[in-house]
């Protein structure tokens, strides 16, 4: 037997009642990691880099993160991104420009991604977006 199973073995019969109980998050670093990423939506944030900053092992962020929100912190960091990309694009930048304004490499990252996401490219979104009555 490996010493992992021993030890989840040992402990569902010592304490029962913590065994039966589903692994809980960090609710306190996690929501410290999103107001990190949210800060830095273009530029990212590498995982080790906001373990430094959190005094956390990168799985622990990761782990409680996911927990906490329900996606990982880099699906979390792309959708954020994406959001911001959708909104650049209907203030009428090119999609190449938003590219790099929203955070991504190039304009094919950004399709790729747009496009798994919003079901179409940055192009076909705006060109079907509704246009708004002047002020």
């Amino acid at each position: 037997m490996h010493l992992p199973h021993l030890g989840e073995r040992l402990r569902a019969h010592l304490c029962p009642r913590l065994a039966d109980r589903p692994p809980q998050g960090d609710p306190g670093v996690a929501a410290e990691l999103r107001e990190l990423l949210d800060a830095r939506v273009p530029e990212g944030l590498r995982l080790d880099e906001a373990a430094g900053l959190l005094h956390a092992h990168p799985a622990h962020l990761v782990r409680a993160f996911t927990a906490a929100y329900g996606i990982a912190p880099h699906q979390y960091l792309t959708s954020r991104r994406l959001d911001r990309a959708r909104r650049l694009l209907l203030d009428g930048l090119r999609p190449a420009e938003v590219a790099a304004e929203a955070g991504f490499y190039d304009q094919s990252h950004l399709n790729r991604h747009f496009k798994r996401l919003m079901g179409t490219t940055p192009g076909s979104y705006v060109r079907s977006a509704p246009a708004t009555a002047p002020s």
